[in-house]
């Protein structure tokens, strides 16, 4: 159960914060200009390419770099084909995983490799795999590293992963920063700048210090110091408190940040969330709202007993994340009738004008947020 007083208690926050998941999420915009200097220093944003990859294939694990390549596939849209690698088993390593190239992929295509750990034994091995097959490889990975090791010489290009600017994390508990909210930014950024010079995304220096400015300024909206009834990330974790979210984005840059945000609540959270894209959400989802997740739900039969002994029930709530819809035209208004008809509670995140790239990080910013501040206040604190 949410407890919402601790929403605005920004002491209790931090302290319940073991994590370091807030910092992680406020540092989003620095880490963004941490990874175009070492992108820089890299000579990516140098490169005077011939032409296009044919394909691009990326492969990772975590949720970070499952956002990485759905990020990418979006943004690049028809330019060029964009597949992620998924493990096709497990490695002889113990708790190792195996990845392996289709067997189309040469030396027209491009292999991007994002982790934030670089230990995997199996994505070391697929550096190898690539580089017999002529393929381009470039990962975004911590330095030093067995990844970093293995791409040394003409196997690939490393780009050193971006740090958090303050480092003293030793007293958080289980996942820091780098596996946190703001470890997408540090794996995206690099790549983004890459795909801006081979000519498959639109995405200029210039552009991704404005991306930087966005996430600050989402973060200073967003800090736990912010009072609810002003913070967006806030409110939305309090609306959120014991239901099924149903994401449905409108948007090229609402759908992955809308994929993202259920992916996010997962791991941070715990709970269940569904994500779908306008219009095809509306029948996709359709029997959830009219079924036993509505406000309505229950026996009516049984009115009078006693609910105190209940289990909490989930109960959907649509969040709608909109960007600027294709051809101008909307299908939010039909979601927000199919929601009202149906006693729906609904949500709604747009973000100010300014780029796709700058909508995308203020999206994503938002709801990482959010994803944060209900998984503190949904968690048990210890007496004091």
């Amino acid at each position: 159960m949410l407890d919402e007083s601790l929403l605005d208690e920004p002491d209790a926050l931090t302290r319940a914060d073991r994590r370091g998941l807030l910092r992680g999420a406020a540092e989003a915009g620095a880490r963004v200009r941490t990874a175009l200097r070492h992108t820089a220093e890299a000579g990516i944003t140098e490169l005077n390419p011939e032409g296009r990859p044919r394909a691009v294939l990326i492969a990772g694990s975590g949720t970070a770099a499952a956002g990485v390549a759905d990020l990418i596939g979006a943004l690049a849209g028809a330019a060029a084909p964009v597949a992620r690698l998924h493990p096709t088993g497990v490695a002889a390593a113990a708790g190792a995983l195996r990845w392996a190239l289709p067997g189309w992929a040469g030396p027209v295509d491009l292999l991007l490799i994002v982790t934030t750990d670089g230990s995997e034994p199996g994505l070391a091995l697929l550096t190898e795999q690539a580089y017999r097959r002529g393929c381009t490889v470039v990962a975004v990975a911590p330095r030093p590293s067995p990844l970093g090791e293995a791409l040394g010489g003409s196997h690939g290009l490393l780009v050193p992963m971006a740090k958090p600017p303050n480092e003293e994390y030793e007293e958080y508990e289980g996942a820091t920063p780098a596996t946190g909210p703001g470890a997408l930014w540090a794996l995206f950024t690099p790549l983004l700048a890459l795909l801006d010079r081979v000519g498959l995304v639109t995405a200029p220096v210039e552009t991704l210090h404005l991306v930087a400015d966005r996430l600050d300024s989402t973060a200073e909206r967003c800090g736990p110091a912010v009072a609810t009834y002003s913070n967006p990330a806030k409110t939305l974790a309090a609306e959120l408190a014991e239901s099924l979210p149903l994401i449905w984005t409108e948007g090229a840059a609402a759908a992955p940040a809308g994929r993202r945000f259920a992916a996010v609540l997962a791991e941070l959270t715990g709970r269940p969330a569904l994500a779908a894209e306008l219009p095809d959400a509306l029948p996709a989802h359709g029997a959830l709202l009219s079924g036993d997740f509505t406000g309505g739900a229950g026996d009516p039969d049984d009115f009078f007993r006693d609910r105190i002994e209940d289990p909490q029930a989930l109960r959907a709530r649509v969040v709608l994340l909109r960007d600027r819809p294709t051809g101008g035209l909307s299908a939010a208004p039909a979601a927000r009738e199919l929601a009202l008809g149906t006693d729906t509670p609904i949500s709604e995140l747009e973000p100010e004008e300014g780029s796709q790239l700058e909508a995308l990080a203020e999206l994503v910013a938002v709801t990482d947020f959010a994803a944060v501040y209900l998984a503190l206040a949904s968690t048990p604190q210890p007496a004091a």
